[in-house]
């Protein structure tokens, strides 16, 4: 905040925010990515999921919502979707019945082959070197970490 000319406290302009930069930032890559997805039939959330089973197949669904950073009433309609689309499966672990597993259909192997270009259509959009785009990151994550263990 800043004191106006009257001395009372006023907000600053929005664009100084660094919580708008970041917002307003993440909005754009969305929409970015929206035509570069539809061509392949993922949204950005299921290609994110899509990503951490080609990186890790096989995972528990608690996992893959502590990577995404999603709660499970956020990713069970999501790997639904996935699921219905031919692209995953969910079964339940022998080892555990409380914990459901994800794991790649044949048919979701092979989508990867089709989204493999698309980081590097991002980051070309982007215009950043790769060192810059891994400072970046780690900045944005330190961020969302910090902001995970504070609380006001």
């Amino acid at each position: 905040m800043t004191k106006s000319k009257n001395g009372e406290n006023d907000f600053a302009p929005l664009n100084d925010f660094l919580c708008f930069s970041i917002y307003s930032a993440g909005h754009a890559l969305t929409q970015f990515y929206r035509p570069i997805l539809d061509a392949i039939g993922l949204t950005y959330p299921q290609y994110l999921l899509m990503v951490a089973l080609w990186s890790e197949d096989d995972q528990i669904i608690k996992n893959l919502g502590s990577r995404l950073f999603l709660d499970s009433s956020t990713l069970t309609p999501l790997v639904k979707r996935l699921e219905s689309a031919g692209l995953v499966t969910r079964s339940r672990d022998p080892k555990d019945e409380r914990q459901v597993r994800v794991r790649l259909t044949e048919e979701g192997r092979e989508l990867k082959s089709r989204a493999i270009s698309v980081p590097n259509c991002i980051q070309d959009a982007v215009g950043l070197s790769d060192e810059k785009v891994v400072e970046i990151q780690a900045a944005v994550a330190g961020i969302r970490d910090r902001l995970i263990e504070k609380k006001c």
